[in-house]
């Protein structure tokens, strides 16, 4: 073959594929510009179905905190009396405090246990497939359920020493700690494992060639890169242990004498449980909403601070 020839037919192949790049090109140009003039037609039921369910009720729910009413349709404007009388019930208080204790326990259990199964889970050894199923499947089950499963298991025991759960606020909040440390553990443990398998090995053998024993390796250097996923457990442990309502319901309902009730099932008693105390019910709930959001911004920004880029 005559050497112009190939030339011409390179030359002729390159401009068959700058062609069919130009091309491409252009239709994912046409592609992105359909995407952007629809977009807020799929994005609609979305937002509507957010701002309907959630934006909309919660507005309502603020306003209704300064109303008296049994229906949404006789609210009376009655100003703070709502909050002033949720900040002098002793058992709302209470319950705060009980709540806040449950929360810092059941963080350092549940982050500390999961922390310890995920290292131990990502080592080379046979089953850690197995290991992590069997860990992970109580969180799919119902706190409901579990409460009353658990019930049944701590009343059995404790009837040997002739007590029960709902005879002792604080068997009543360590029953709660093992139930939910139980049911979240698995799922923390996720999470820590997918930190850990990303933490490149280059860092970890680097280390260990300076001659890092393995206590500093795990301080200075995972628990370091560790940061983000445990500013995802450290949120979601806080933020449960305060909306925990299920399972203090299944397990103690409050008792004895509402001395075991935490805050969300506090204001679900006082909304449903008392005559017309509905809005200051709903003055407890936006407390309650602003103590969680103020905790979890908190809590966000502490770790946060303490990230590393890999």
């Amino acid at each position: 073959m005559p050497v112009h020839w190939f030339f011409m037919r390179v030359k002729s192949a390159k401009g068959i594929w700058t062609r069919n790049l130009y091309q491409l090109k252009r239709e994912v140009d046409s592609v992105e510009k359909a995407i952007k003039r629809y977009l807020p037609i799929f994005v609609l039921p979305t937002l509507a179905a957010f701002v309907i369910g959630f934006i909309a009720p919660f507005i309502m729910g603020v306003g209704l905190s300064f109303c008296e009413f049994t229906t949404v349709k006789d609210a009376k404007f009655v100003g703070l009396s709502n909050y002033v009388k949720a900040f002098q019930d002793t058992i709302f208080r209470h319950s705060f405090w009980y709540t806040a204790l449950f929360a810092i326990v059941s963080l350092i259990v549940i982050n500390v246990c999961a922390f310890a199964l995920a290292l131990a889970l990502t080592r080379k050894m046979r089953g850690t497939n197995i290991f992590r199923t069997i860990f992970f499947m109580p969180n799919l089950i119902g706190g409901i359920v579990l409460g009353y499963i658990w019930q049944l298991i701590f009343n059995g025991i404790l009837a040997k020493y002739s007590t029960a759960l709902a005879l002792n606020q604080w068997l009543g909040f360590w029953g709660l700690i093992i139930l939910v440390s139980w049911q979240q553990i698995g799922y923390m443990m996720i999470i820590y494992i997918a930190g850990l398998q990303s933490i490149p090995g280059e860092v970890m053998e680097a280390a260990q060639i300076d001659g890092a024993t393995g206590w500093q390796r795990l301080c200075k250097v995972t628990i370091p890169m560790m940061m983000p996923s445990i500013t995802i457990c450290t949120f979601l442990s806080i933020t449960n242990g305060f909306k925990l309502f299920d399972q203090n319901l299944s397990l103690t309902a409050g008792e004895p004498s509402k001395l075991s009730e935490m805050m969300a099932l506090n204001i679900y008693n006082t909304f449903y449980g008392r005559s017309g105390w509905e809005g200051v019910g709903q003055a407890k709930a936006v407390i309650f909403f602003v103590i969680v959001v103020a905790i979890g911004l908190v809590q966000l920004r502490a770790t946060r601070s303490k990230e590393v880029q890999q």
